[in-house]
């Protein structure tokens, strides 16, 4: 994880330090572990009261004798024994065996503003939520409002906290990077209206993360120098053709120096992956020695199909476009419908109305509905009743909304045993199922791939859900054999999701070209919890991009009689 300790200062004083400081803030992580675990109420009050009184000591206790440390105002017998034990072996025994028992996330939690260690346990107990990572987007999906005291406002400054929290770790989303990088660049030619700035690197290339934001320019490096000194600006990295500088927000920006020459090469360069730059010297061991007008002018000149950004990672792309095939890529616009949404049926922000107006406002031809099942009660999933009650509300709003249609369906629990979460004549009144693994995450590959390959060959199964459960930047997600998944769902006739939100973005893009030789369908689904949620397609498109995907390969692309025709396949499976 990034840099644990630094993000939790206490844990850093626990392990360097025995000074007052450093002995205070191990009671005083004793009391506040013991309350997430429950445990004796009376010995945690103690330890906080302990660690308040040795904080406010005049004296060092280390520079005290073992006698003088009793004496103190507040020190009892139990408390001075183990700050003894601190002073003479840098550790207190009782403080390492609740943290061996309490996940990283928990412990990380403790540094949020808004919760404390009653709020933490509700989290982890109930919510059975172990990273700051499963919080912030347990937040967006609107669920901490269903548990006693958290209400909406509780939610918001959480989840502002948690946003900040990982602001300052230095690694973004591109998302978040989709909303600074335009205005840095308008702030750098603004500054400097002489010069000429091109972005690259990881975020034209619409990597998932974004470490440094990056740009080619003509600019000198003294001339960029004093500017960021100017503005506060940290020095990470200076040569003679780079320069890195660090924002006080932990923003990375970094600078390719290039002359006009080598200006448009320079971008190229630095678009490419390694592997890609390396395939590409071979093939055009001279492509260096000219000066291009333009980036296209380089393609021109190898006589090859111009290859976006995005799409130079694998060299046998350059293969394709030597041959003049490369694959007319998805855009944002192909989507027709809206797969794998929430309502207010379970955890979502709207109603199903309002989420069935606001999709056909935009211009898309249907909403496949999709809320938690009955064993998500985290998510205030669907029991059979309610889900009969939902499927007459959605009959009622098809015969409002003309030509626009609401598909039923849900988003199934995989259970343990790799079941989905209804009997089958439940199964059977849908018309079509997201199967999602929610709950036990933290399990070995063997049993996941058990629990997946399962929920692949039921035949009432059409798309299989966010493959491995990653969140990015703060949950890696279940191990799995992503060849082997790819395989069942081929022989299975199952869609396999790409989670369109921009903190998931799963599958991961790398395997995408494995499944489209399989022959296997891509959904970009948003896992909307709300209106807003919609847009997430954009990223789930992006992230598609990079493996070539065509609107063809994708089912939310799939015009309303395409997606009719889908059901029906689909059904055929079914017993």
């Amino acid at each position: 994880m990034r840099d644990f300790f630094c993000a939790n200062f206490t844990l850093f004083l626990y392990i360097f330090s025995m000074t007052n400081e450093a002995i205070a803030a191990n009671f005083s992580l004793l009391s506040k572990l013991m309350d997430i675990h429950g445990d004796n109420a009376f010995k945690a009050k103690s330890y906080a009261s302990a660690a308040f009184s040795i904080d406010k000591l005049p004296v060092e206790l280390s520079s005290l004798s073992h006698d003088k440390i009793f004496v103190q105002k507040g020190i009892g017998e139990s408390t001075g024994k183990k700050i003894i034990e601190q002073l003479e072996t840098g550790r207190l025994s009782v403080l390492d065996e609740y943290l061996s028992k309490t996940p990283e996330g928990i412990i990380e939690m403790l540094g949020i503003k808004g919760i404390g260690p009653k709020k933490i346990a509700t989290i982890w107990k109930e919510l059975e939520i172990e990273t700051l990572g499963e919080l912030l987007y347990a937040c967006n999906e609107n669920r901490l409002t269903l548990y006693k005291g958290f209400g909406e406002k509780t939610q918001h400054n959480i989840r502002e906290a948690i946003e900040f929290y990982f602001n300052s770790m230095g690694s973004y989303l591109y998302q978040q990077m989709e909303e600074f990088e335009p205005k840095a660049t308008k702030k750098l030619l603004e500054s400097f209206p002489e010069v000429s700035f091109l972005s690259t690197g990881a975020y034209r290339k619409q990597h998932e993360i974004v470490d440094i934001l990056e740009w080619v320019t003509t600019a000198s490096l003294e001339q960029l120098k004093t500017f960021f000194i100017q503005q506060q600006f940290t020095i990470v990295t200076e040569n003679t053709s780079y320069l890195s500088v660090k924002a006080i927000e932990n923003v990375t920006l970094g600078f390719y120096m290039a002359s006009t020459d080598s200006y448009f090469l320079r971008q190229f360069e630095t678009s490419c992956s390694e592997e890609f730059l390396l395939a590409w010297k071979k093939m055009y061991p001279s492509y260096a020695s000219t000066t291009y007008p333009s980036e296209e002018a380089i393609f021109e000149q190898a006589g090859i199909a111009y290859i976006p950004p995005y799409y130079r990672e694998d060299p046998s792309v350059i293969e394709e476009a030597k041959k003049k095939s490369l694959p007319v890529v998805i855009q944002p616009e192909d989507i027709k419908g809206i797969i794998h949404s929430h309502s207010k049926w379970s955890d979502g922000s709207h109603s199903l109305e309002e989420m069935a107006k606001a999709a056909k406002e935009q211009g898309l031809e249907y909403l496949v509905i999709s809320d938690h099942s009955k064993s998500a009660f985290y998510a205030s999933g669907l029991d059979i009743e309610r889900v009969i009650a939902q499927h007459q509300q959605i009959d009622e709003l098809n015969q409002q909304l003309g030509s626009f249609r609401i598909y039923k369906s849900i988003e199934s629990d995989i259970l343990n045993d790799g079941s989905l979460d209804y009997p089958d004549e439940v199964l059977a009144t849908f018309d079509i199922i997201i199967a999602s693994i929610h709950s036990n995450l933290k399990m070995p590959q063997d049993k996941a791939m058990m629990r997946l390959i399962n929920a692949i060959e039921n035949p009432y199964t059409s798309i299989l859900g966010h493959m491995t459960g990653r969140l990015l930047l703060s949950r890696n997600g279940y191990p799995v054999d992503h060849a082997k998944i790819i395989d069942a769902c081929a022989a299975n006739d199952v869609v396999i999701e790409l989670n369109a939100h921009p903190r998931r973005l799963d599958i991961d893009w790398r395997w995408i070209g494995k499944a489209l030789n399989k022959g296997v369908l891509i959904s970009i689904n948003p896992d909307a919890h709300a209106i807003d949620g919609f847009k997430d397609c954009r990223y789930g498109v992006l992230a598609a991009q990079k493996a070539g995907l065509t609107k063809e390969q994708n089912l939310s692309s799939f015009s309303k009689e395409q997606f009719e025709s889908f059901l029906v396949q689909q059904h055929s499976k079914r017993p």
